[in-house]
């Protein structure tokens, strides 16, 4: 039986090279579905995918590896910048003497600048990459025994890149994003990457600022999660005297707390990368952390929003849609975007570098609709301190699943990723979420119908607020991303104060 198959070829930058590599898939009947290889961004490196029996494709992958084509590991790279001090008057030989050193012990000559006119007469500055570690030291010894060398940089991974080990080092570079994973994981990973990256070249995107993008969102998360967390919140307080408080995290969704006495409902969890920092933060702010939450509503699957769900011993509240792209690891999934590499392999990203820990105990909210607000269905009802929670069914704009919450009696609507004001987003935050959308060109996997959404959330709050104003109170918008906000004259503004938190020193 044939299946699909993938791998990645290194192979020397001559004429022939990538024939040779074709003609050993052809022998033993592989069928190529992808190939990619862009000199631009590494000489060496080539990405199949390919259609074989089980057989077969053993037997290509060990044809590659006999003529050392195969890469089946992620081997660690050192550059190397140095000067070479020649003695004068030069004599013949000297320049291969010094390359033949560099040869023996396995190192790629990235750059090379040497004129016996210039400034300089006597001095030979070499940059080398040299793919396995101990071999630094070969070439270093290997070169002073013979000149005076001035070493100016040594770098472990690749800060001064060049097109000959550019996969190599990229994989090196974001392997603290993803925890304990071995080389193979890892090569999968990295044919993913580049199947984005052959994806959004097609569509006229810049190759390195798309693997720019991929590290930039490890190298953000990283950054603010521990001793760099920091947060906004809000703590607002209900007509009934229950109180509800919206964490925006660095990066991400924001996480809702509504408090009703001894009962307590908790609206998305943000990333799994900072659950610690928020529940330290909630106890800082004068809340008692997680303690006494009896219940999670997931509004979607993105991992902003249930990526913590799994490290809390509550049970966590979904729709059906939300548990298949859960399971299915793609946000596109039950969409027209189902099928799109962007959708998949982005979801595989953040969910690695955003520690993502969906919820294990799930309970899935019913199908067959109870009524409607509006156009949105309503799925369920439950209550938190006498209070009642609509939950309405989205059309599936940002994503297959999406719910939202409506407390009429107290005027809490809780939009989601569907309606937010984008306004109250601090330029890191700003910042941080275009990376999405960039790499996935929309975050909506159908924007004719999120459009639709917000027109018809807009309407509903409009009428909340309505409703509230008899009672001298408001609708509280709670956006997904963002601060809580109220409609003044058709615009969404932030509601009350904003407060600030570090991870203190």
């Amino acid at each position: 039986m044939e299946e699909k198959h993938s791998f990645i070829a290194r192979m020397p930058d001559e004429p022939g090279s990538l024939l040779k590599a074709a003609d050993i898939i052809r022998r033993h009947n592989g069928n190529i579905n992808r190939i990619q290889f862009n000199r631009r961004i590494d000489k060496n490196t080539v990405f199949f995918e390919m259609t074989a029996g089980e057989e077969n494709y053993r037997q290509i992958r060990e044809g590659l590896r006999e003529i050392g084509y195969l890469q089946s590991n992620i081997p660690p790279v050192n550059i190397l910048l140095f000067h070479i001090y020649l003695p004068t008057p030069h004599r013949p030989g000297a320049l291969y003497d010094v390359l033949t050193a560099c040869a023996k012990a396995g190192a790629d000559v990235a750059e090379i600048d040497f004129d016996d006119t210039g400034r300089h007469p006597d001095r030979l500055t070499l940059r080398l990459n040299v793919i396995e570690s101990p071999r630094i030291q070969e070439v270093i010894d290997s070169i002073k025994s013979r000149y005076r060398l001035e070493i100016l940089e040594y770098e472990s991974l690749g800060g001064a890149l060049d097109e000959t080990i550019f996969y190599i080092c990229f994989a090196q570079k974001i392997r603290p994003f993803i925890g304990e994973a071995n080389d193979e994981f890892l090569l999968s990973l990295l044919g993913d990457l580049n199947h984005v990256v052959q994806e959004l070249t097609n569509r006229g995107e810049d190759p390195r600022r798309v693997f720019n993008q991929i590290e930039r969102i490890g190298t953000f998360l990283t950054e603010t999660s521990g001793d760099g967390f920091y947060a906004d919140y809000q703590q607002i307080e209900t007509p009934d005297g229950s109180s509800l408080s919206c964490i925006q995290p660095p990066g991400g969704g924001s996480i809702f707390i509504f408090d009703a006495g001894s009962d307590r409902l908790m609206i998305d969890t943000g990333y799994g990368i900072y659950h610690a920092d928020i529940e330290r933060m909630l106890h800082e702010i004068g809340l008692p952390g997680y303690r006494g939450i009896s219940r999670v509503i997931c509004t979607h699957a993105d991992a902003d929003h249930c990526g913590a769900a799994g490290l809390l011993p509550i049970p966590s509240y979904l729709h059906h849609g939300t548990d298949a792209i859960i399971e299915c690891n793609n946000r596109g999934y039950g969409s027209r975007s189902q099928d799109l590499i962007l959708e998949a392999v982005y979801t595989v990203i953040i969910n690695l570098f955003s520690r993502c820990t969906p919820p294990v105990e799930r309970v899935i909210f019913p199908e067959n609709p109870m009524g409607r607000r509006g156009i949105f269905p309503i799925i369920d009802t439950f209550s938190i301190g006498g209070f009642r929670f609509e939950v309405l069914e989205s059309l599936g704009g940002h994503i297959y699943g999406q719910v939202f919450l409506l407390a009429p009696d107290i005027g809490l609507l809780f939009t989601s990723d569907a309606l937010m004001n984008f306004r109250s987003l601090t330029s890191d935050r700003q910042e941080y979420n275009s990376i999405a959308d960039f790499l996935v060109t929309s975050v909506n996997v159908d924007s004719d119908l999120a459009r639709q959404e917000r027109h018809a959330l807009m309407a509903l709050a409009e009428e909340i607020d309505s409703d509230m104003k008899k009672i001298g109170a408001r609708c509280f918008i709670c956006g997904g991303h963002g601060a809580v906000s109220v409609l003044e004259d058709g615009k969404l503004v932030v509601f009350g104060d904003i407060s600030h938190y570090r991870h203190p020193a």
